[in-house]
């Protein structure tokens, strides 16, 4: 499975940038990477490891903004089309074919 995190966070004042980049570090902490600005992605074994990280990230949520989380399965990513650019390093590492140990 793959849990993506997309946020829209406000950065007008000083105190709402420190938000927004403690958020994006404990995203980063927790195993996720940066598929675009403000989407983080991270691959789970299952669903009892969807619902660890999402409570996770309820309890770093910052105090303004708009968060959202959304986890689909292998197959459904394996459909995603880049119709413009190229995949950055970390989405050919995590690429459809990957094979999760545990």
């Amino acid at each position: 499975m793959r849990l993506f995190v997309m946020f829209d966070l406000p950065t007008n004042s000083k105190r709402d940038r420190q938000y927004a980049s403690k958020f994006r570090s404990h995203l980063i902490r927790n195993g996720f990477d940066m598929m675009q600005y403000s989407i983080y992605i991270r691959v789970c074994k299952g669903q009892d490891e969807v619902n660890k990280y999402t409570k996770r990230i309820k309890k770093s949520l910052p105090p303004k903004g708009n968060v959202r989380v959304l986890q689909i399965t292998d197959k459904q990513y394996s459909r995603m089309e880049l119709l413009v650019g190229e995949e950055k390093i970390v989405e050919k590492k995590l690429g459809t074919e990957q094979l999760v140990l545990f």
